[in-house]
């Protein structure tokens, strides 16, 4: 069977580019076009297709991409305010679609696409690619392996750099980021449902903007996206999940530090260190694994490998028909949380969810 497919991408900005990237090493996808309102995007990301040996016809826009061009799928990296307006147009061509995260930046577009995405029979995806970094993979799967025993508290920190720059500066403003935790957090939301293969009950969260993006104005507005926050998340079966987010710490050794801890035993994962530690209660002692990640991969992007890896089980999900590891609902569930921790920043106030009559499962 011919396992080659063909691919577009919506949006060929920094992360577009990543894309461009990792679609080059993995076996079998190719790229044939590219769409992107902004010039110098679409120049920088001719430069890069030059150098990987890549030939995408450019577009101004989607609608005549795809009035053009045929791809087998669509991968939206486009600013996070287009996507629920991407992916309706995507879905009346009939071509799967990796979306990036955020799924929408509001929980009502996201409730609105993931119901029209339960009867759109192409593969659709949503892009909370930190499952597949390696190292944080290799530690979802001891901690439900229940190498710790039920886990009562799993606990999220990213210290890290500020936002960067993007084109027009939208990535300034709540309105068209979806907020902080909605944006960045997603991604974290998502690995605690994952990791515990349950839903949360209840979110409190407190946060602000205290150092960065202060002395900035755009058009006489400053930025009012969140700079630090503290989101506790408690969990149906009784787990509590923490997650620690400051974006001026830029100078941390780790960026990201998981951990999780159970009746037997503490797991965690650093990365870039990139060791998962296990410390059992029996007094036996520390033990560390470290886990590779490829060179290729690691220097494709700026995510430990975990584009690589997503879009190769894309590729894989997209040849062979099988369903997707990440569904529109895994994209709901993380806008969901990421707003309901915003809310809660807001006001003052724990936010309460209930998604027990939903009648949707765990993807």
């Amino acid at each position: 069977m011919d396992r080659t497919r063909t691919y577009a991408i919506a949006g060929c900005g920094m992360m577009g580019r990543e894309h461009m990237r990792n679609i080059a090493l993995v076996p079998d996808a190719r790229l044939i076009a590219i769409a992107d309102t902004d010039a110098g995007s679409r120049d920088a990301a001719s430069a890069l297709a030059s150098a990987l040996g890549q030939s995408p016809a450019f577009f101004t826009d989607i609608a005549g991409m795809l009035g053009t061009v045929r791809p087998d799928a669509v991968i939206v990296a486009a600013p996070n305010y287009q996507h629920f307006d991407i992916a309706n147009l995507l879905m009346q061509h009939g071509v799967a679609i990796l979306l990036e995260k955020p799924f929408c930046t509001t929980v009502d577009d996201a409730v609105t696409l993931a119901r029209q995405m339960r009867d759109y029979d192409p593969l659709v995806w949503v892009g909370l690619e930190y499952r597949y970094m390696p190292p944080v993979a290799r530690f979802i799967e001891r901690v439900q392996s229940g190498e710790t025993g039920a886990v009562k508290m799993f606990y999220i920190r990213e210290h890290r750099f500020p936002f960067l720059e993007k084109v027009g500066d939208w990535n300034r403003f709540n309105r068209n980021t979806g907020g902080t935790l909605v944006e960045k957090c997603c991604h974290f939301f998502d690995l605690m449902r994952y990791s515990l293969q349950d839903e949360p009950v209840r979110i409190f969260a407190s946060g602000g903007q205290d150092v960065n993006h202060l002395d900035e104005q755009y058009n006489g507005e400053t930025p009012d996206i969140l700079d630090n926050a503290f989101v506790t998340v408690d969990f149906s079966h009784g787990g509590r999940a923490v997650l620690d987010l400051c974006m001026f710490a830029e100078g941390a050794e780790q960026q990201e530090e998981i951990y999780a801890v159970g009746p037997i035993g503490r797991l965690d994962v650093t990365i870039p260190a990139a060791t998962v530690k296990w410390s059992p209660r029996d007094g036996s002692g520390m033990t560390i694994e470290a886990v590779e990640t490829p060179t290729d991969a690691l220097q494709a992007g700026d995510h430990h490998g975990a584009t690589f890896f997503q879009l190769q089980a894309f590729h894989h999900a997209l040849v062979d028909g099988t369903p997707p590891a990440l569904t529109a609902l895994d994209g709901l569930r993380s806008v969901q949380m990421g707003a309901a921790a915003q809310q809660s920043i807001a006001t003052g106030l724990p936010v309460h969810l209930d998604f027990s009559q939903t009648g949707e499962k765990l993807a």
